[in-house]
């Protein structure tokens, strides 16, 4: 259970990163900073969409369309993203085709960058506490 609520944490720091990151770098992706309320909406839909769809897109893809599985990570960033936006309480906003498509690259790169490099750090320090 541990491992999990870890996991599920890891998760979601990494989709706030990534949103972030893609808010700081690219014009036309932003989130609404006046409602805090909002962006925590926005990276828990986010994150929840993305744990969803990678895997449900992965099997589609293995089914009918092998050789697209290296962009699963980006077409389930760009859907959620899509869900996202639309969700009207989330406090995202993309607008143009270039932050669209920027956006979703930046996303994707940094939630998988961070995913990558978080799970040490929180392992670590929780073998750390079992060994004291």
């Amino acid at each position: 259970m541990l491992t999990f609520l870890i996991r599920a944490l890891i998760f979601l720091v990494s989709a706030a990163l990534g949103l972030i990151a893609a808010d700081l770098i690219l014009p036309g992706f932003y989130l609404h900073w006046n409602d805090w309320w909002g962006i925590l909406l926005a990276v828990v839909i986010f994150a929840v969409l993305q744990s969803i769809l990678a895997p449900w897109l992965l099997k589609i893809t293995r089914r009918h369309a092998n050789a697209l599985i290296g962009g699963v990570g980006l077409l389930s960033t760009f859907v959620a993203l899509l869900i996202a936006v639309l969700i009207p309480a989330a406090g995202i906003g993309i607008d143009g085709a270039v932050a669209w498509i920027i956006g979703t690259l930046i996303v994707w790169l940094v939630t998988a960058l961070a995913t990558w490099l978080l799970p040490p750090l929180f392992i670590k320090d929780q073998a750390q506490k079992r060994r004291s």
